[in-house]
């Protein structure tokens, strides 16, 4: 995901990327299928119609990232990435509406639990440190951004 498209990448290395492109479960689950691994967790995060902070019907995200965000993201994956931990984790930007993948993670381990726990925490990290903005419009036209202060 982050390397050239031709370019093999070691099995033991997370897959990553920060693309303007649909987001596919299945290539996330392709990239940590091991037969070593017992468990594979995956999250999916999606683009819903409403927001505590929106006054209206979210109808459209805008995703914007800096330019280092593909690197950030790798970093933060790394962190999890250890003998026998699989990971693939891609982050959506550009313009999507509701019910389009804004976040895709997998992580296949030996066992179930710590692809649990790694998935959980791996996604966690991700929305706290990847520097990726979102913009949310609604229904009555007003447009705010989400988690700046």
């Amino acid at each position: 995901m982050t390397t050239a498209p031709d370019a093999p990448v070691p099995a033991s290395e997370p897959r990553t990327a920060v693309v303007d492109e649909p987001l596919d479960v299945a290539a996330h689950l392709d990239a940590v299928a091991d037969p070593h691994a017992g468990a594979i967790a995956n999250f999916i995060g999606v683009v819903r119609d409403h927001d505590p902070e929106a006054a209206g019907t979210v109808v459209e995200l805008r995703y914007s990232s800096h330019p280092d965000a593909p690197r950030i993201l790798r970093e933060i994956a790394d962190r999890f990435a250890t003998d026998g931990v699989l990971i693939a984790v891609s982050h959506r930007i550009g313009t999507l509406t509701v019910g389009d993948l804004a976040l895709v993670c997998a992580v296949s381990t030996a066992h179930r639990a710590q692809a649990f726990e790694i998935c959980r925490e791996l996604v966690e990290r991700v929305k706290a440190e990847l520097p990726i903005w979102k913009q949310q419009e609604t229904d009555d036209g007003s447009s705010h951004w989400v988690g700046l202060t």
